[in-house]
């Protein structure tokens, strides 16, 4: 294995895998002690050669890196790749671009939902990926021939742009930007009392601003639990707040302590207009489950046509709006996956399309003559079982 300590020869790999017109990446990281991931090792391949970058090596420059990643004219490739490119974006600013993540490739081309590297590896290059080899570079070299089997199978049947669409989302800035604002959403709670959702919402903000400054991990500073409980209890004194489980009261009597009860003063203070709303209940407008049910069943029977996992093209929560509105604001409804299977699925709310039993299959049966140009093709007749 070739391991990369130095910065010329870090400058040298990158300036020949500028030329290409593909690399593959991955990395290893630890985040087990701090709030930002660690990056210990990144993977690099083109389709020529392949090493390994030991970003914690004394000295090293990992400038020559960051321009390979953000380079236009090469195409980065990686498996299941938000959590390295929140990686990438923490370090630099940037996100690697042009970029394909295989996993949604694969998703699109019928692999099934959220496919693993392993299996993705042995389904299209044959490879056991052996997982005690920690260091190994089979996480890039296989993933070459993973990509560019993906790649042909989505020239052939006209998806590459589906790929491109999807990776929108990915290379979005939004996606990796923390609003501690809404830290407290990801708290799981039974309450939803705007003002104790106020004053937690508080809390998780300090919490998550001062995890980010020590660069710990959030429990580490302060546990989910004992952040509910002040957020429920909303002490005002420091005798108050010592009585909450896993808070000492010498933590409680230091600035550590005033900082929390600033947070719970904060909360307490809004305004009514300002607290919070508690998220949407997804509960189907009552009499919409069958027609939610028949949506499942026409879901699963285009994604099996066209080959697309079926969590790629809509949820649940998707059907439910759906059966509720034509107009729905989600994406079953637009770009191809309303070719597939948004299109289908406004018919047969509507009654132009029926589902039918024929022996152990279904079958969907048109009702009028114009049903949209999906019906027209063959693979809609596809049986589901």
């Amino acid at each position: 294995m070739t391991l990369i300590t130095d910065t010329e020869s870090l400058r040298r790999l990158c300036g020949r895998l500028a030329a290409t017109d593909f690399v593959t990446v991955d990395t290893e990281f630890m985040r087990e002690k701090t709030y930002w991931p660690v990056l210990c090792l990144v993977q690099l391949a083109g389709p020529d050669e392949a090493a390994a970058i030991d970003p914690l090596a004394p000295g090293i420059d990992l400038g020559p890196l960051f321009d390979l990643l953000a380079d236009p004219g090469v195409i980065k490739v990686f498996h299941a790749a938000r959590q390295d490119i929140e990686i990438f974006f923490h370090l630099t600013g940037r996100i690697p671009a042009p970029l394909v993540d295989t996993q949604v490739a694969a998703m699109v081309c019928g692999f099934g939902d959220s496919v693993s590297y392993e299996n993705l590896a042995a389904k299209l290059a044959g490879a056991r990926i052996d997982k005690q080899l920690r260091y190994a570079l089979s996480d890039v070299t296989h993933l070459r021939i993973v990509y560019e089997k993906l790649a042909q199978r989505l020239e052939q049947t006209g998806r590459t742009e589906w790929v491109r669409e999807e990776m929108n989302l990915l290379t979005d800035p939004e996606t990796y930007r923390l609003d501690h604002r809404e830290a407290w959403r990801r708290l799981k709670v039974r309450s939803d009392k705007p003002r104790f959702l106020g004053v937690l919402r508080e809390l998780a903000a300090w919490r998550e601003a001062e995890a980010q400054r020590r660069n710990l991990p959030r429990n580490r500073l302060l546990r989910d639990e004992s952040l509910i409980e002040i957020a429920a209890h909303t002490p005002r004194t420091v005798e108050e707040l010592a009585r909450t489980r896993g808070l000492s009261r010498g933590t409680a009597e230091g600035a550590f302590g005033a900082a929390i009860l600033a947070a719970v003063r904060r909360g307490l203070e809004l305004p009514d207009s300002e607290l919070p709303k508690p998220p949407p209940r997804q509960e189907p407008a009552q009499g919409l489950g069958p027609v939610v049910d028949l949506l499942r069943v026409l879901l699963k029977m285009r994604c099996e046509a066209h080959g697309v996992a079926q969590k790629l093209v809509a949820s649940t929560a998707d059907l439910e709006m759906i059966a509720a509105d034509d107009d729905a604001p989600t994406p079953a409804l637009s770009g191809w996956r309303r070719e597939i299977f948004g299109t289908d699925a406004l018919a047969l709310k509507h009654g132009r399309l029926a589902l039918t039993a024929a022996g152990r299959h279904v079958k969907i049966v048109p009702m009028a003559r114009s049903t949209g140009a999906a019906l027209a093709e063959p693979a809609a007749q596809t049986a589901a079982k």
